[in-house]
């Protein structure tokens, strides 16, 4: 089967025309990829849009895409169908890898391996320092004096503020009677408006 090229003219008005204001690119791509799905015969997830034409589409913002565009359109033999705009011609996006990762992997093995040569040369440190503390004395081997580590210290507990008391129930509210109407306040009068002379017309 050889690749198929057409070219379309693809009305985005009536898509996104009902959309709010703040979705009408999204709805303008949405309504190209159905167009292109429909008319190519292939499922959306399939189809892909050219870096152009999606500028082409975002440019004049989110709230202003263009009415229609004009599109070349690929079908290769696998089934993608790649769009770009007229005129130009559709570029496969580069992926690149992250370098990131695997220069921290190798970070983490360079720490891992200074860790353990840190350790090793400390121990070797103190069995010198030992030998020749051993020496100055002159009392043969001796098992090295440890240094107390420092303690730490230990905070102070606050003492309690308020001391707890029992909760206590709030006093009851009065009972109103059955019978007893409730007292209204008087209403305060407003002045009242003076009504307004009409001209008289001669």
């Amino acid at each position: 089967m050889a690749n198929i090229e057409r070219i379309y003219n693809v009305p985005l008005r009536k898509g996104f025309i009902k959309s709010p204001r703040y979705k009408k690119a999204k709805k303008a791509v949405l309504t190209l990829r159905e167009f292109l799905a429909r008319h190519m015969k292939v499922d959306m997830k399939s189809v892909k849009i050219g870096r152009v034409l999606n500028e082409t589409v975002w440019d004049r913002g989110i709230k202003h895409p263009p009415h229609h565009v004009k599109v070349t359109v690929i079908k290769d033999d696998e089934g993608i169908v790649k769009a770009e705009l007229f005129g130009f011609k559709y570029e496969e996006p580069v992926v690149e890898e992250k370098e990131g990762k695997k220069e921290k992997k190798q970070d983490d093995v360079k720490a891992e391996e200074s860790k353990e040569t840190t350790e090793e040369d400390v121990k070797e440190l103190e069995k010198e320092l030992d030998g020749l503390l051993d020496d100055k004395k002159g009392e043969g081997k001796k098992a090295p004096e440890k240094e107390a580590a420092p303690k730490k210290e230990t905070k102070p507990k606050k003492a309690a503020s308020k001391p707890k008391t029992a909760k206590t129930k709030p006093a009851a509210k009065p009972v109103a009677k059955k019978d007893a109407k409730p007292v209204k306040k008087p209403a305060e009068k407003k002045p009242a408006k003076k009504p307004a002379k009409k001209a008289a017309k001669k």
